[in-house]
């Protein structure tokens, strides 16, 4: 079961959800810890959960925790714990980054964040085909399919032209 989901995601549901259907002895397989968790806190959780399901956990390219008897073994645990406290850090240094960057913008008077959507941006082809719609020729999941637009975007067209 392929699963991906952010990192930084307070509440994982997917992972909840592989967590909860492991079995003991099976695998969870991630890039980097960063992907599990980028919190300490929910990291040691989950480091728990791996143990008390017997799990197996490998972080491609770094190291494999294996606690398919029901143990870990010290470094691993330490290791895993340390990656996850750098994880944390990242996280805290790109957001502040980011923070910083935009206060920067904003007092050189730059618009921070997409500039808003006009008539004058709206597709031909959505135009071509919005007179079908209005005659109630095309519902919208049609109109979005033959403009190869999402719905909400045919929506947010659609607020512009009414």
């Amino acid at each position: 079961m392929d699963i991906y989901e952010h990192g930084d995601a307070k509440t994982k549901k997917e992972l909840a959800m592989l967590l909860e259907l492991a079995q003991p002895s099976d695998t969870i397989i991630t890039l980097e810890v960063s992907r599990l968790s980028r919190s300490t806190q929910q990291l040691c959780e989950l480091i728990d959960t791996i143990r008390e399901k017997r799990l197996r956990l490998v972080i491609m390219g770094s190291i494999t925790i294996d606690c398919r008897n029901g143990e870990m073994d010290a470094m691993s645990s330490a290791f895993l714990k340390m990656a996850g406290v750098f994880s944390e850090l990242e996280l805290q240094m790109i957001r502040a980054r980011v923070k910083s960057g935009m206060v920067n913008a904003k007092a050189k008077g730059k618009k921070i964040g997409r500039r808003p959507t006009t008539k004058e941006d709206i597709p031909a082809i959505f135009l071509k085909h919005y007179a079908i719609f209005m005659e109630g020729k095309m519902n919208v999941s049609e109109l979005a399919r033959v403009c190869e637009l999402s719905r909400p975007t045919v929506y947010k067209y659609l607020a512009l032209l009414a």
